[in-house]
């Protein structure tokens, strides 16, 4: 199929269609960026991609240069060794170029050059946002090179505070990237396992944001058509690295769930955020194990619009039970593990994962509201496997 070249304003300009990495520098320019930086990880740094793109850079005038000293979770420090970069470079703006780390990372960076404050006071509780010097912050354009955590079109970085064994979130509105490139060729020949897990992490923001009680009908729109285009394009792009228009669609329904957990998260993102903090695991392969062991603990709360869900992906069951049928089908066919033993985690921990759980912010637009002890037994229920254990406070 022919897969065109458009141009979309929400909730930012994204520039969408197979080759358009190609603009980038005309993209920048627009931007006022004469000396960009490109903020990737030193896995993307090595791939051929980067540097023809900073080559490109160069041909066109600018003054680029590549930082890629980020770990797989970004932390404080990492950010820090990245306004030092820029600063040292005398760059005006940023490239954030990769996976979620990367644009997370990118995205602080761009904010943090010209603060006076330290990071952690931009955390988003209250109206810490009102602190940020927007004058002293970068412009920002966003390449994504997985199709997962849609951190492209976001307003908020996710970033580790390893001294407090914390993820910490990030705001400002100005924070989320002016112009986003959605370019499948970027992301073709991507390992299975990483197009599974950063695939499973775009349902989970879908399917999340489409659960919160939250009134947002936009993005609850948003998020049905991202799952629809998940369950339909995720099993192809694992099984073919190469098919091009599954890999194009999932970047789409990536970008759309980001946009749409505007209208909150839940309890797999305020679990997933303090076990990867704590166990420094994937963060899209945390979402995708925890997510039957959430929907069930959720499931009283959620018959009649997980019964809407069903009937609109036309799944062999039209209710809660059947979306859960259908998530524990999707996992296995494209081998993602069933518990959370199987990728190294244990129980040990679980009091205090209840408590880092509860306090975390997505945990307020879960549909239940789930105290410390109830978040411990869905997380020693994924370890154990027991998909069908139940949690059953009264339901907000």
């Amino acid at each position: 199929m022919d897969l065109p070249h458009v141009n979309w304003n929400y909730p930012t300009a994204i520039k969408v269609g197979p080759g358009r990495i190609s603009e980038l520098p005309e993209h920048c320019a627009a931007l006022g960026m004469k000396r960009p930086l490109i903020v990737t990880d030193p896995g993307i740094a090595a791939l051929p991609m980067v540097e023809q793109a900073a080559t490109a850079c160069r041909a066109a005038g600018l003054g680029c240069s590549v930082f890629h000293e980020i770990k797989g979770n970004p932390t404080g420090r990492n950010v820090e060794a990245g306004v030092a970069a820029y600063r040292r470079g005398g760059h005006d703006g940023v490239v954030a170029f990769g996976g979620g780390s990367a644009l997370d990372a990118g995205k602080a960076i761009a904010l943090m050059v010209g603060q006076d404050r330290p990071l952690w006071d931009f955390e988003d509780v209250g109206d810490n946002h009102m602190r940020v010097k927007v004058e002293g912050m970068a412009p920002v354009v966003a390449i994504p090179t997985t199709a997962g955590t849609g951190s492209e079109v976001g307003r908020v970085a996710v970033i580790m505070d390893e001294d407090a064994r914390l993820k910490r979130l990030i705001f400002h509105p100005r924070v989320l990237p002016a112009i986003v490139i959605l370019d499948a060729t970027l992301t073709t020949g991507l390992p299975p396992s990483v197009t599974a897990a950063t695939g499973m992490d775009a349902l989970s923001h879908c399917l999340e944001a489409y659960c919160s009680p939250f009134h947002h009908p936009m993005a609850a729109g948003i998020a049905l058509e991202g799952m629809r285009l998940v369950n339909h394009y995720l099993p192809r792009a694992v099984a073919d690295a190469g098919d091009l228009a599954a890999r194009h669609h999932m970047l789409v329904a990536s970008c759309m769930g980001a946009t749409a957990f505007q209208k909150g998260l839940g309890a797999m993102h305020a679990l997933a955020h303090p076990l990867g903090a704590l166990y420094d695991a994937h963060h899209g392969l945390l979402n995708a194990v925890l997510m039957p062991y959430v929907v069930q603990a959720n499931a009283h709360a959620l018959q009649a619009p997980l019964a809407a869900l069903a009937r609109y992906l036309a799944l062999p069951g039209a209710s809660a039970e059947g979306v859960q049928a259908w998530i524990l089908e999707l996992r296995e066919r494209i081998g993602i593990p069933h518990t959370l033993a199987d990728i190294g985690l244990h129980d040990g921990d679980a009091d205090l994962v209840g408590r880092m759980a509860q306090a975390d912010p997505s945990a307020g637009t879960n549909p239940v509201a789930f105290d410390a002890a109830q978040y411990a037994a869905i997380f020693r229920a994924a370890i154990a496997g027991r998909a069908d254990a139940r949690v059953a406070p009264d339901p907000r």
